[in-house]
């Protein structure tokens, strides 16, 4: 019989991940989209690098950055008693930095493909930002919105490399589903690592079909 805290520790993970991400993204890829800022190429593609970047390199990056041996972890542990390393407070850290492109990138396509005469038209009737983002913008690109929420948090639940840099396997801490995969494949207890990888493909391919299947319904409802 499998232990059971992995699974919950993981979609723990994912969802306190994904709702810290789309309370984030959302005023960043507003600004994003509309600021005139010359730099905002430089900072989308520090936003896509996880995309690229090899997961062991970001984990090792952020491990050495939050160890209280140097200057960012020590100032958190001196001022704020805060120890990311081997902590599953720094397991959220780093998912939120790993996954920001899931969340960001179909925001910020969905914001961008959003004719302009829209936030003019709220501005020209004299509406705030903050009501042009939450009852203009937002409903018209609720299908990348859902696209970027599912995408994360089915994301998060796949992570290995980083999370088993910055937080190792400490038994209902930081010991998530891919690290017990892991580490029952080098026991050789392949039943349990089969059970656990299976139900991480049943429950990754229900969410990427959920995502294809509300992007078909939402495209014939903008054809019809």
């Amino acid at each position: 019989m499998i232990n059971l805290d992995p699974l919950w520790l993981t979609a723990k993970l994912a969802l306190i991940t994904t709702i810290i991400l789309l309370v984030v993204s959302i005023p960043l890829c507003y600004w994003l989209c509309y600021s005139r800022f010359r730099l905002k190429a430089v900072i989308e593609a520090l936003i896509s690098l996880p995309l690229v970047l090899p997961p062991s390199v970001l984990g090792f990056y952020l491990l050495i950055a939050f160890s209280p041996e140097n200057a960012f972890g020590k100032f958190l542990a001196d001022y704020f008693d805060i120890r990311l390393v081997f902590t599953f407070e720094g397991l959220i850290l780093a998912s939120v930095l790993y996954s920001l492109p899931f969340m960001v990138n179909p925001i910020l396509s969905g914001l961008k493909n959003l004719p302009p005469v829209l936030q003019e038209a709220s501005f020209t009737l004299g509406k705030s930002r903050v009501t042009t983002i939450t009852k203009i913008l937002i409903p018209n690109i609720r299908a990348s919105l859902f696209t970027g929420i599912i995408m994360t948090f089915a994301h998060t639940l796949g992570e290995f490399g980083v999370v088993l840099m910055v937080g190792g396997s400490i038994p209902e801490e930081t010991k998530v589903v891919s690290i017990a995969i892991y580490e029952e494949v080098e026991a050789m207890n392949y039943q349990n690592a089969n059970i656990y990888a299976g139900i991480l493909f049943v429950f990754s391919f229900s969410i990427l079909l959920a995502v294809h299947l509300i992007h078909n319904k939402h495209r014939k409802t903008t054809l019809y």
